[in-house]
């Protein structure tokens, strides 16, 4: 543990003795826990996805019997619309508790997640990763002035060190304030992300391996926009790297689900 974590530990402890608090999940009072607003028992359910899964995009197949005969085997959207992107990984389920710690780093501002999202992600990268660039999803102009931050920003300045490559957080930008994806119905996702995105500086991804860097991978529009604009700008491959991604009902294992899942609070499933 560095030193920095350790003295952020102790001031933790030191504030939850004058100031009490639950944890976000199961709302049971913090103690000595090392993850800000969980506890340790929450924080544990927090697993890599594994199983058979789409050979594009990894999303889990229902059976696992899927891959058996075809292991090259697609889901039915890489199928039907073929993605920009070669591969997106998603490291885990977009699920409570890791859901709420999402929450609360967007929504809230608790920026103080941002290290231990980033070491979930860090400990959950596959082998077989490889990129030239590190690029965040960005955030129009006018979000990043409402937040104060890009939670992607975050999570690609800690997973940089681990692969030893630069991030480029300035060249691929957003050029119009849509709205929110998870407000519009998925037949109207991609025509509000039509041209939403641009290059500063094209040639500085010409003949790079770009790997794109989000919070949650849901539908795979907002990747998929930013795929087109790098590519056409002479991009060698994109691919898409991401803490969570959303999963049908069913998906997740109930034994991922702390006990008090259902009954979490309404802002915290944002």
């Amino acid at each position: 543990m560095s030193s920095h974590a350790l003295f952020a530990g102790i001031i933790r402890q030191a504030t939850r003795l004058l100031l009490p608090s639950d944890c976000a999940t199961c709302e049971q009072p913090l103690t000595d826990d090392p993850t800000p607003f969980f506890c340790r028992q929450c924080w544990g359910l927090i697993r890599p996805l594994q199983g058979p899964s789409c050979s594009r995009c990894h999303r889990p197949f229902a059976s696992p019997y899927a891959t058996l005969h075809s292991p090259t085997h697609e889901c039915h959207d890489c199928r039907t619309r073929a993605p920009r992107y070669s591969q997106v990984w998603a490291a885990y389920a977009y699920c409570s508790p890791l859901q709420d710690a999402i929450a609360l780093l967007k929504y809230r501002g608790k920026v103080v997640l941002a290290d231990a999202l980033g070491a979930l992600l860090a400990q959950a990268l596959p082998a077989d990763l490889e990129a030239d660039l590190l690029m965040p999803i960005p955030l129009h102009p006018n979000r990043l002035r409402q937040r104060e931050f890009n939670q992607s920003l975050l999570l690609a300045d800690r997973i940089a060190p681990v692969l030893g490559r630069p991030v480029s957080y300035r060249n691929l930008v957003r050029i119009v304030d849509t709205d929110p994806q998870t407000t519009l119905p998925r037949s109207s996702r991609l025509q509000n992300l039509h041209r939403a995105f641009a290059l500063r500086a094209p040639g500085e991804v010409t003949g790079k391996r770009i790997l794109i860097i989000d919070d949650v991978f849901t539908t795979g529009t907002t990747a998929n926009e930013c795929a087109k604009v790098l590519l056409n700008a002479g991009a060698k491959d994109v691919a898409v790297l991401t803490l969570a991604r959303s999963l049908d009902t069913g998906m997740v294992p109930e034994t991922w689900l702390p006990p008090s899942a259902v009954d979490q609070p309404q802002a915290l499933r944002v």
